[in-house]
């Protein structure tokens, strides 16, 4: 086992992470993820400036009850104001009634920002964090120093930096974190002041706190970290104001698997994707589909000859084994695809495809005349599954639509308005005819599908649509463009997600949703059948 990295990690979804546009975490939601980030192993987690708003005020009251195995809490402010003294600053004295065993101070070190945004003298701005710094400390306080615009100040005037960072030191901080608060820097800029700041620190250890306006965030990080700073800032998902801050997930994975920086074990590395999807799920937001190590699309290939490759060795087009992060392989199918595709795809839904039958070929060549069409496979894995069944004669028709009628009334003078669908089927030999009104045309046909069917497919009341989403496929050809419609459903246990694809909107909703009424009921059929030869094993062959 390899020894334990000196590197640690420092969280701030809850701080810098909440600036980022359209990021709104509630109380409960700020106690939550910061209990989940102790859990996985976050060194400190920082929660909010104390007296900035109410919710944060409350948060560090509540964050009081909790306890935290792992990780230390920190409060988030500033120096003392120029020319008070520390111990009658009122928002110094916020950061201790926080009660948390860290407190991070931002700190002007460009003498650009101290002259003409803090306007104070350079000598005063040093006397402020000599002050706080030392304050804090005697009051049993863990400091750490977050040098705003460190690199810039730098750049600028390297001597003033220097001076604030040496200030710092002197004064008792743990940490002193170079902030490239802009986000302008490049990878060897920030290993080159890294390394020239590095020997000026006598004390405490360097930092690094990276924003990603040029998409360098992570890379400036690492750049850092090799250079010697032994501890990272940011945020999970890379949430943050503007382009957003440094993502930790990725910045995670590369230092444990590229830079054999173990900043965590690999039980707790193997819930990075839990972690990803966790807070995008409490901070309301779709996850990235293409991020990098913990993406749906990370390991997903979709190009012929990739999937012939990783079919014999995964290493071949993957660079790191995806259960190390938590995640997983996906092949998908398309236009693109090759047999291996269409084998490797079966497999993981459990159906029995040879590369080389004439049934792989038959399944690939009707995937590429549907995507010609407009279908798209790559999200409906249950469509896909059921074309599959069909090309192996594994599939068995539930019931059979005769035809549907969908009607539209709308009243404005009395603001009156219904959708209503009829539907005719034959299910088990029986002709059924139902009737029933919805929210819109798509809702009333699904409406008047559960009505026929449930009597004689009972599991349907637990099915519930969870998503439908449209695409225009010919934006070019206006109205009379095709339309491809997706929907995803669940029985509360599972979800699946079907397409249709038609020139007619409610066409298209119908193909999508008779094939999701499809797959919960062969599953369920083949699930009863597995129950029954685990039973009586193989006294049923031949039935």
């Amino acid at each position: 086992m390899s020894t334990p990295s000196q590197v640690t990690l420092y969280d701030t979804t809850l701080r810098d992470g909440s600036q980022g546009e359209g990021i709104h975490f509630s109380l409960a939601d700020k106690l939550r993820i910061a209990q989940r980030l102790d859990t996985f192993g976050m060194h400190y987690i920082e929660g909010g400036w104390p007296g900035s708003n109410e919710k944060d005020v409350e948060f560090f009251r509540e964050a009081k009850k909790l306890k935290f195995k792992h990780a230390k809490l920190a409060a988030f402010g500033s120096t003392r104001r120029a020319n008070t003294p520390v111990e009658k600053d009122a928002q110094v004295a916020m950061l201790l009634d926080a009660g948390t065993p860290v407190i991070t101070l931002v700190c002007k070190t460009s003498m650009l920002h101290v002259t003409e945004i803090l306007r104070t003298t350079p000598e005063e701005n040093l006397a402020m964090i000599r002050d706080t710094i030392s304050y804090l400390v005697a009051q049993g306080r863990e400091v750490i120093f977050d040098g705003e615009h460190t690199f810039d100040g730098y750049k600028l005037d390297p001597a003033y930096t220097t001076a604030c960072y040496q200030t710092a030191d002197e004064a008792g901080a743990s940490y002193l974190v170079m902030c490239d608060t802009n986000g302008g820097s490049l990878p060897a800029e920030i290993a080159e002041i890294t390394k020239e700041l590095l020997p000026q620190v006598k004390k405490g250890k360097l930092g690094i706190h990276t924003h990603d306006d040029c998409g360098l965030a992570v890379a400036n990080a690492l750049a850092s970290i090799e250079a010697g700073s032994l501890q990272v800032q940011g945020t999970v998902n890379g949430y943050g104001e503007r382009t957003g801050n440094c993502n930790l997930i990725t910045t995670i994975a590369n230092l444990q698997l590229k830079l054999k920086q173990r900043v965590l074990s690999d039980e707790k590395l193997a819930e990075l994707r839990d972690l990803s999807l966790f807070v995008d799920e409490v901070a309301n937001q779709r996850p990235s589909g293409r991020a990098p190590f913990v993406g749906a699309s990370a390991f997903a290939h979709k190009g012929g000859i990739h999937v012939n490759a990783v079919n014999k060795l995964s290493a071949s087009y993957e660079h790191i084994r995806p259960e190390l992060v938590g995640n997983s392989q996906r092949v998908l199918v398309g236009e693109l695809a090759g047999r291996a595709n269409i084998m490797l795809k079966a497999r993981t839904l459990g159906l029995k495809l040879e590369e080389k039958s004439p049934e792989a070929l038959k399944v690939l060549d009707e995937v590429k005349r549907l995507e010609n069409q407009g279908y798209e496979y790559e999200a409906a894995d249950a469509s896909f599954e059921l074309l599959v069944r069909k090309s192996l004669d594994q599939y068995k028709p539930f019931f059979e639509l005769v035809e549907y009628h969908v009607s539209i009334r709308k009243n404005s003078a009395h603001g009156f308005d219904a959708c209503e669908a009829t539907i005719k089927l034959n299910v088990n030999g029986e002709k059924v005819y139902t009737v029933a009104e919805g929210d819109g045309p798509v809702n009333a046909l699904d409406a008047a599908l559960r009505t026929a069917l449930i009597r004689f497919y009972p599991k349907l009341a637990d099915m519930n649509l969870v998503d439908y989403k449209v695409r225009i496929i010919d934006s070019k050809s206006g109205t009379a463009a095709k339309t491809r419609v997706f929907i995803e459903s669940s029985d509360g246990d599972t979800t699946w997600a079907t397409v249709g694809v038609s020139y007619d909107i409610i066409e298209a909703s119908w193909l999508a949703l008779r094939d999701s009424v499809d797959f919960l009921l062969s599953r369920e059929v083949s699930e009863n059948q597995k129950a029954i030869h685990g039973k009586y094993g193989n006294s049923l062959n031949g039935i």
